[in-house]
Parts: C-alpha cells; sequence; structure tokens
C-alpha cells in the first residue's frame, strides 16, 4: 500500500530575475513500512523534495498524495491538521523547545493536537524507552547532549503514530557514535513499528540503514537500488561513482 506518492513534482524558485529549478519532474512512491532514503549531494535537491512530501512547501508542477489525501486539493487548515496527524518530522537541529524537558518535548504534539495526556501516557512512556531516555526524561535540552537531543526528536516525531516520518539530514549535526544510535532508532522504528520513514542525506554510511535507495542529482531522480542487508555501503558508494554524485 502506498503511503506516499509523487507525481511529476517541479519546484521552481525566482532569485532576482532568475529561475532556478530546484526539482524537475520526480516520480516517487513510498509504500507503507519502507525505510527510504533519498541521497545527493548538496544542492541536488533533497530537502526541497522533503518539504513537497511533507507538505511544508508547494510544488510548481505536480501533485503529492500523502496518506490517501492529495495535499494540492487541501485547504491551509486542512493541510495543518494532515502534517500535524500524519507526519512525523526529524530535523538536522533537533528543534526542540528550550524550556520544556525531554518528556514534555516528546508530548508536545499531542498537546498542539487537543488531546488529553492522560489517555497517551503509555505510548509516551513506550517511546522513551524505545530511544533510552527514560531516566532523562526530566532533563531539559541543554542537559541533554545532541544524540540524546535527536533520540527526543524521533520520540516526538512518533508520539502521534503518523502514517510517515521524514528525516532531513538526521545526523548531520552528531558524532558519529551518536548518529549511528540515531539511525539504529530509525532501523528499530521500522522493523519493531512498522514505521514508514523517509530520509535524505549525502552520507553514503547512513544510506546503509535504509530498504530502497534514491540518487538524487541536479534535481532529478538518477537511479535507485534496494539494499538486501542493512548497514553495507558498497553497493551505494559504487552506484554513486556510476552515477557520478
Amino acid at each position: 500500500m502506498a503511503i506516499l506518492r509523487a507525481q511529476s513534482i517541479s519546484k521552481q524558485y525566482h532569485v532576482g530575475e532568475t529561475i532556478v529549478h530546484a526539482l524537475a519532474g520526480v516520480d516517487l512512491t513510498v509504500e507503507q513500512g519502507e525505510f527510504v532514503v533519498v541521497i545527493g549531494p548538496s544542492g541536488s535537491g533533497k530537502s526541497t523534495l522533503l518539504h513537497l512530501l511533507g507538505g511544508l512547501d508547494a510544488p510548481t508542477e505536480g501533485e503529492v498524495t500523502l496518506a490517501g489525501h492529495r495535499l494540492s486539493l487541501l485547504k491551509d487548515s486542512e493541510a495543518t491538521v494532515l502534517r500535524r496527524r500524519q507526519v512525523g518530522f526529524v530535523f538536522q537541529f533537533f528543534n526542540l523547545l528550550p524550556t520544556l524537558t525531554a518528556e514534555e518535548n516528546v508530548a508536545l504534539p499531542l498537546l498542539i493536537d487537543g488531546r488529553k495526556l492522560g489517555d497517551y501516557r503509555q505510548r509516551i512512556e513506550e517511546l522513551l524507552a524505545l530511544v533510552g531516555l527514560t531516566e532523562r526524561r526530566h532533563h531539559k535540552p541543554d542537559q541533554l547532549s545532541g544524540g540524546e537531543q535527536q533520540r527526543v526528536a524521533i520520540a516526538r516525531a512518533l508520539v502521534t503514530e503518523p502514517a510517515i516520518v521524514l528525516a532531513d539530514e538526521p545526523t548531520g549535526n552528531l558524532d558519529s557514535r551518536a548518529g549511528k544510535e540515531v539511525l539504529c532508532l530509525l532501523r528499530r522504528a521500522g522493523n519493531e513499528r512498522g514505521q514508514t520513514i523517509v530520509m535524505v542525506t549525502h552520507d553514503p554510511k547512513a544510506a546503509g540503514y535504509a530498504d530502497r535507495i534514491v540518487f538524487l542529482k541536479d534535481g532529478r531522480i538518477a537511479g535507485q537500488t534496494r539494499l538486501a542487508t542493512g548497514g553495507d555501503t558498497v553497493p551505494i558508494l559504487e552506484r554513486l561513482a556510476e552515477l557520478e554524485l
């Protein structure tokens, strides 16, 4: 079952009198439970693609269908509710509220959606355990390491049980050990919770955790490959070399 489908999406920006083609005719389908990584160099359109897939921006041309909803047909208020309930976002710089504890940051999407926290205590407990932060639940972001903050961000992204999690360079601001922990958590979310994940990265090692890799070059899909086993970067490096990425 397809959770996400992008059909011939393009995105153009005007910079002064110059038109910048960030994406050009991208087609992408993501099935339920898939862990898809979009890899490409800086400027290839990765983050732009992720923003369009999550409804944070609208394509100049083409259509995105998310959890059965055509985004172009939604009112702004409807799109906001859809993002809040069906999409979990994980960003490079964590985006935690500094005045809230780890537990409160995880619960925040539920509060924003007007839900009673008492009904979701077990889910919050399970997610804190999943990310290994049960004992750090009362710590605020400035009391947590970068890796711990990103783990809070992952738990926050999962708390509404979204149709899909979109991760934008989630290891880009972490050292190698913390980055590996974050990638293992995302992989576990896919394996154990059936979570659908789309992650963009420029790092072949990070891409090795995926089920399927999409190679992006100059705003277009240059190729795709499916990994038989997670963590194997050899076919990724070979494909990158073939595509001159």
